[in-house]
């Protein structure tokens, strides 16, 4: 019994390495990347034919003798438990911490973009004094943690005693700005000169206008030992009593290349294999977004051992944009049976209205051989439609609309006037 165990215990814990072992070669690894667009267009290249990584993580199969069924059942179960022990034995203690809190910048010197408004915060830091701060841009390009690191900065040791962080998971009402914050305020926590208590609030646009009302004299009469910053998507969700008492510092989305420096920094930390064409499609499907392009790079790796354009799209689970790029060509072309034929069968597979022509947006400003005219005639049309698919009018003959008027764009209009009698 003994050795059934530890034979079974050796077959699991191959069976739970093996996407690591055995992963797919690097193709090829560039620290120069070409054009984005260029990278794009290569995507159209012949798909990688991948086995079934499920395979991969079957169990062994069960003893065909009656007598041994239970007892194996629960050998496996237990062997497969004491694997994962055996593999995370010697791991460190970040093992299963997912690599946006790993690789979260600590310091303000480790913030990709927005270098000037990240300046004004290390004066901030330098100087202390902080006055109440609203840091407001898209998710996912580092306005929290600008907060978290500058909040770091001013108070070194006392970060704990002296921060009070609330997210959109707590309840944020007035009930919790009249007795958590307004207690918070009024703790008395030793600091230095010049150094005071923070109060962050994050997705601060959430906070119903009562709590914000009620937060505006808690500002007030605590200002001498306590600062609030609130981090938001949208600075005009926040009442004018509190914006006038605040710096208001915007964040601008991030560029395709400095996502794409710190998902190269992540892919040689953790010996990513990766392909050029993957890491363009991370950036494509990020659009600016840090936080969802490392996701979408964990995910990517975990799952397949290898990041490809191929595996980053079957990941993200969005409309390829090869698949889309070939619709737009064909509507320049004038091609409507093409066009509407890859629209079905991108809507068959699922994908929704909003998903379909997102895509069509961002891949038409990347297909360089449209003109400038047929790309600000393509945009508009598209443009329409994401309006009317936003108001609720989410069918199919939407979008088979959007490809017939796209396809009319370019062709002659001798051929749509009425036959003379």
């Amino acid at each position: 019994m003994k050795r059934s165990m530890s034979n079974k215990l050796s077959i699991t814990a191959q069976s739970l390495l093996w996407s690591k072992s055995n992963a797919t070669p690097v193709l090829h690894t560039r620290s120069s990347l070409s054009p984005f667009k260029e990278a794009l267009i290569r995507l159209s290249r012949g798909a990688s034919t991948f086995a079934s990584f499920h395979h991969r993580f079957l169990p062994p199969r069960p003893s065909s003798h009656p007598s041994h069924t239970m007892v194996q059942a629960e050998s496996s179960k237990t062997a497969e438990r004491n694997a994962l022990r055996a593999v995370t034995a010697g791991a460190p203690a970040d093992y299963e911490l997912p690599w946006v809190e790993k690789y979260r910048p600590v310091f303000l010197d480790d913030i990709v973009g927005n270098t000037e408004t990240v300046e004004r915060l290390k004066i901030i830091a330098k100087d202390g004094n902080m006055p109440h701060v609203i840091i407001s841009g898209m998710p996912g390009i580092g306005k929290t943690t600008s907060i978290l690191c500058l909040a770091r900065q001013l108070l070194g040791d006392a970060y704990k005693e002296a921060v009070l962080e609330l997210n959109a998971s707590d309840e944020r009402g007035i009930d919790v700005v009249r007795n958590r914050i307004k207690g918070f305020a009024q703790k008395k926590v030793t600091l230095p000169p010049g150094k005071h208590k923070l109060v962050i609030l994050d997705e601060a646009d959430s906070m119903t206008p009562g709590a914000q009302q009620a937060l505006r004299r808690t500002m007030e009469i605590y200002s001498t030992t306590t600062r609030f910053a609130f981090a938001c998507n949208q600075s005009n969700k926040i009442i004018e009593p509190l914006q006038s008492r605040c710096a208001i510092l915007r964040y601008a989305r991030l560029t395709d290349a400095q996502v794409v420096k710190r998902v190269m920094q992540i892919c040689e930390a953790e010996k990513v294999q990766h392909s050029e064409d993957g890491i363009a499609a991370l950036v494509f499907s990020a659009e600016g977004d840090m936080r969802q392009a490392i996701n979408n790079l964990q995910s990517t790796w975990s799952g397949f051992g290898f990041v490809s354009g191929d595996n980053v799209f079957r990941v993200v689970d969005s409309p390829h944009p090869v698949k889309v790029q070939a619709m737009i060509k064909a509507c320049w072309e004038g091609k409507v049976d093409a066009a509407l034929e890859i629209l079905n069968e991108l809507w068959t597979l699922g994908y929704s209205s909003h998903d379909i022509i997102s895509t069509m947006f961002r891949v038409t400003k990347t297909i360089p051989t449209l003109s400038e005219h047929s790309k600000l005639e393509f945009i508009k049309e598209i443009g329409f439609t994401h309006m009317r698919i936003l108001d609720g009018v989410q069918s199919l003959l939407q979008l088979s609309g959007c490809v017939s008027k796209l396809c009319k764009i370019n062709m002659k209009p001798e051929l749509f006037q009425p036959p003379r009698a």
